[in-house]
């Protein structure tokens, strides 16, 4: 994620801030020109004023649009299919901290110029669906012909570490579980007419019956070699949730190598086990073909990173090893993402 700049004062401005701690001004982010911005000012890429998107009201957004936008909400918000309801108090305020992590993930997939269209125009499109828990319906979490569901007990952190236990995941967040989910839909667009035997050769083949895959995971769990060949237990379950869970590391990857490099971070490495005696400098990922250095940045950084929580007697910040047949399955990713962007400019 970039660090933004104030347009009034040119202080700091991070990606949820609504004002400027320094001058006070009332701020959004503004898609468009992926800079911060005052609302109801002139915007002269529109030739009109902006406002903010509906959902500000609900404290939920603080994306802008063009003051005659015939849409009264963002691109991002423009995906939500099903909310809750503003009475219901305690599932609104969860939908809250979901919005929240939801804004990171399109910001993102705008960076890797990746397609956001809504669902409600375009059936071809993606379209968010935040359920409560039912017994009788058994909602789970997960993605189906381009709408995401995602239980708003994702957004309770007890009910979040009671499941990180009970499944056995290290590394359980509402962002992730974005990453991952939205993984299984841009699957169908990048692979519907090209590079499928590619995907295969590294991933397996995805004819294989999901369903009964999926049954044998949660029967038998994983291999017991499943650390050799993919980054998560559950990846080991069938070739498409090997690809989403992939897929959510490199966003992982290339989110927090952008903001190494927005805060302008750089360091000397003296340890020998997490790279050369060199200085090393972290560079904006969007920027770079060549997936080996953003990986062997991004190792230096999380190998940090991981070092400073141990010493406040945290959790590893970033819980895996990375061997050879996944840094093989992320420069896939990288690569299929740069080939088409290239083709679109």
């Amino acid at each position: 994620m970039k660090i933004f700049k104030c347009p009034n004062c040119s202080s700091t401005v991070f990606f949820e801030n609504t004002s400027c701690e320094n001058c006070g001004n009332t701020l959004g982010y503004h898609w468009f020109t992926d800079e911060f911005a005052i609302p109801q000012t002139f915007n002269a890429h529109f030739n009109n004023n902006l406002k903010f998107c509906k959902n500000h009201k609900h404290s939920v957004c603080n994306w802008l649009i063009d003051q005659s936008s015939e849409s009264q909400f963002c691109v991002a918000c423009q995906l939500n299919r099903k909310v809750p309801n503003q009475a219901d108090s305690e599932n609104f305020k969860k939908w809250q901290r979901l919005e929240i992590a939801k804004h990171r993930l399109i910001f993102q997939l705008s960076k890797l110029k990746l397609p956001l269209q809504s669902k409600l125009k375009n059936d071809s499109g993606i379209a968010f669906d935040f359920l409560s828990a039912n017994n009788k319906e058994k909602k789970l979490t997960g993605h189906a012909n381009g709408v995401i569901t995602i239980l708003l007990s994702e957004a309770d952190s007890v009910h979040r570490e009671q499941l990180k236990k009970q499944m056995d995941e290290p590394y359980r967040t509402l962002l992730g579980h974005f990453r991952h989910e939205i993984g299984h839909y841009y699957w169908s667009l990048l692979f519907k007419n090209n590079n499928l035997q590619n995907f295969r050769n590294l991933f397996g083949n995805e004819q294989q019956d999901y369903g009964e895959a999926l049954k044998h995971y949660y029967k038998n769990g994983a291999p017991s070699n499943w650390n050799s060949n993919h980054i998560s237990k559950y990846a080991s379950a069938h070739p498409w949730e090997d690809w989403a869970e992939t897929w959510a590391h490199y966003l992982h990857i290339m989110d927090t190598l952008e903001t190494a490099n927005a805060l302008g971070l750089s360091f000397l490495n003296s340890n020998p086990s997490i790279g050369n005696d060199t200085s090393v400098n972290f560079p904006n990922p969007y920027h770079l073909s060549d997936f080996k250095i953003i990986f062997d940045a991004s190792v230096a950084l999380t190998c940090a990173a991981n070092s400073l929580n141990r010493s406040m007697g945290l959790p590893d910040i970033y819980p895996f090893v990375i061997p050879a047949p996944v840094y093989k399955k992320l420069e896939f990713i990288h690569n299929v993402l740069y080939s088409r962007n290239l083709n679109m400019n």
